[in-house]
C-alpha cells in the first residue's frame, strides 16, 4: 500500500488523524495533513482507507 496526499486539497477537517494516527498528523499552524508513512504496513490499511473515504476534500490517495 503507498499513500499519496494533496496538501492543496486538504482542508484540515482532521477525519484522516481520527481515523489512522499512526499514519496521519495534521501541521500545528493551518491544520494541513502530514503524512507521517507513506507505505504503512498491511494492519494499517483499512485503517488509512477508512481515513480516505472520510476525508471531505477527497485529498488522501491509496494505491495497493
Amino acid at each position: 500500500m503507498r499513500v499519496n496526499i494533496d496538501e492543496e486539497a486538504c482542508v484540515g477537517a482532521g477525519q484522516c488523524v481520527l481515523a489512522a494516527a499512526e499514519v496521519f498528523d495534521q501541521r500545528d499552524e493551518d491544520g494541513v495533513v502530514v503524512l507521517l508513512q507513506e507505505e504503512p504496513p498491511a494492519e494499517l490499511g483499512e485503517a488509512v482507507r477508512e481515513a480516505a473515504v472520510l476525508c471531505p476534500a477527497m485529498a488522501i490517495h491509496v494505491q495497493d
